[in-house]
């Protein structure tokens, strides 16, 4: 992103060609590393407008493990079909990664992923609720703005709310700041989501070692081109999806 307090290092960046695939300037993409995932649930990323981070997004990156995962941007669509770009049936078994209060840290559970209702408590049956799920919804951006995209697509309350507790922290560490312990990336998110939702640990061990990949690229270009890979601000708190 161009940095306005700095006008010559903004125009550098900008012309610096990007990857049509991740988006990312060329010296940090990592697309050919990239490799195929097979799922049999769904993945829809909705991305809002202000947050296409070129250097340290990783939607597009997620995206492109999938066959037939979307990426959307924008913010709203009048249903899930229309944002997927196809028709969905029974929108109760695709998943929303909520972005309310409720953590898995204070309910009585230490599952990775937990379907709550509308208040915000643990759904009963949840080995039935989460082997049906078929899709899921993740929300890419900051905080407030992943909030946004919650609050303007009201079709997400048909869908199935669901929370993580992540045994880790995100793999972001210093570079980008997380409000929360649970919060992590999109490309961690899905990880976490479908390996656990499938009971296939390597689609979460594939995608983070692109993430690995990612933020190693970024650290080493960082070092040689720092107007490309800008070290953090000291408070840059966001919270994905999430991601």
């Amino acid at each position: 992103m161009p940095n306005p307090s700095n006008p010559q290092a903004g125009a550098a960046v900008e012309a610096v060609p990007e990857c049509p695939r991740c988006g990312k300037p060329l010296p940090l993409c990592i697309c050919d590393s990239v490799t195929p995932v097979e799922s049999r649930i769904s993945l829809l990323i909705l991305q809002h407008p202000q947050e296409q981070d070129r250097t340290l997004g990783t939607a597009r990156l997620t995206a492109q493990h999938f066959a037939d995962a979307v990426v959307k941007i924008g913010l709203s669509w009048p249903s899930l079909s229309k944002a997927l770009g196809r028709t969905v049936h029974d929108p109760s078994r695709w998943a929303v990664l909520y972005l309310g209060s409720a953590k898995v840290a204070d309910l009585d559970t230490d599952a990775e992923i937990v379907a709550i209702n509308r208040k915000g408590e643990i759904e009963p049956h949840q080995r039935a609720i989460l082997s049906d799920i078929e899709g899921v919804v993740l929300l890419d951006g900051t905080w407030s703005q992943a909030k946004a995209l919650w609050w303007r697509n009201a079709w997400m309350l048909k869908c199935q709310r669901v929370i993580l507790g992540p045994k880790r922290p995100s793999r972001y560490g210093k570079l980008r700041k997380e409000p929360r312990r649970d919060g992590l990336s999109t490309i961690e998110a899905a990880g976490l989501l479908l390996a656990r939702l499938e009971k296939r640990p390597e689609i979460s061990e594939a995608l983070n070692a692109t993430f690995d990949r990612m933020l190693a690229r970024y650290r080493e270009v960082q070092a040689e081109m720092p107007e490309v890979a800008p070290k953090p601000k000291k408070r840059d708190w966001r919270r994905r999806k999430r991601g």
